[in-house]
């Protein structure tokens, strides 16, 4: 007798191949409309669910896991980040956890040497400058930027995305500065020539260019605090593509409005998808370049993503260990 397939409540839609082999596989609710599930919405899918599959905008916190019913075995996290899961929680209920880590690693990095060079040499001012008719020919003073060859990128979380920054940093003859939790081994650090600090406070001191690409985790909340943005030099620009809420956002347009900062590219908002109305008018001065995330928004990216939650439902269902499992330890 063929082993019951498990139910599978997916809450955005997915890309089609991604749904289709989902639905060949499992027994799979999917939300055609691709709104987002209200509170109450999820609060029914966990009571019924096998395997439940959110995005990073869903937020799975103890409370929907305890309204869970004694079915729900797994959260397929379709996304790297899960600081929208109380992991504690869910472990605590015999829960599994998993994501999809490595496969938006070159899309991220390609958002974030993008938003660099748009910030430094203001691409975005100058693409709107011809459609509203300001331009009106070359000009030897209009619409200077900045160079980036020979400028310091520091690098604040140099994981997998943080390398591949570098390696592209490096092409545009950057040089690499970064922090992290763990300093990286010597081989990585001569083929990337890249220079470690261990504080953090001292690195943003002597940045031309700061970019964040750590995780949101409780230990990385804020971690670019009013006290440390601070540091940030005058004519130093800061870039996010990460998550919103490892910088004080507060602080960060305060320092923009001051002119204590050059200018800042995000990705991601501390309160998303809410953007700050300041943020919003510095954007039109073009102070800061604003996207509304998109730094994993590729198809490859996404069905990448869509193939790795299939793998660890299929391997969890088989009575196998999850390959992305992830672990309080992790965190």
């Amino acid at each position: 007798m063929a082993k019951k397939k498990p139910l599978v409540i997916i809450t955005r839609k997915l890309p089609d191949r991604v749904e289709t082999r989902m639905c060949e596989l499992f027994d799979t609710r999917l939300n055609i409309d691709d709104q987002p599930m209200t509170r109450a919405q999820l609060l029914e899918a966990v009571k019924v669910a096998d395997v439940i599959v959110p995005t990073v905008t869903d937020r799975i916190d103890a409370e929907v896991i305890r309204e869970a019913g004694p079915q729900l075995q797994l959260i397929a996290n379709f996304g790297n980040g899960v600081d929208n899961i109380a992991i504690g929680a869910a472990l605590e209920r015999g829960i599994i956890v998993t994501n999809t880590p490595g496969v938006l690693t070159e899309d991220t990095a390609d958002m974030t040497m993008a938003l660099i060079l748009a910030v430094a040499r203001r691409i975005v001012e100058g693409a709107g400058a011809i459609p509203s008719g300001e331009w009106s020919g070359w000009s030897p003073t209009w619409m200077l930027g900045r160079r980036i060859t020979g400028k310091r990128l520091g690098i604040v979380g140099m994981g997998r995305i943080g390398q591949a920054v570098a390696r592209r940093a490096r092409a545009f003859g950057l040089q690499i500065h970064y922090h992290n939790r763990r300093r990286l081994s010597s081989a990585i650090e001569e083929q990337l020539e890249a220079t470690y600090w261990d504080s953090l406070d001292q690195m943003l001191a002597r940045m031309d260019i700061v970019s964040v690409n750590c995780p949101h985790t409780p230990a990385t909340y804020h971690l670019l605090s009013a006290r440390r943005l601070k540091y940030l030099r005058p004519e130093a620009i800061l870039i996010n593509t990460a998550r919103g809420e490892v910088i004080d956002e507060n602080a960060l347009i305060k320092m923009l409005e001051a002119g204590e900062v050059a200018g800042a590219g995000l990705d991601v908002f501390e309160h998303e998808p809410s953007v700050s109305p300041k943020l919003l008018r510095l954007a039109r001065t073009g102070k800061v370049t604003l996207l509304p995330h998109m730094g994993s928004a590729t198809t490859e990216g996404r069905v990448d993503m869509g193939e790795k939650v299939i793998i660890n439902i299929k391997a969890f269902w088989d009575g196998h260990r999850p390959p992305d499992r992830v672990l309080a330890s992790m965190l």
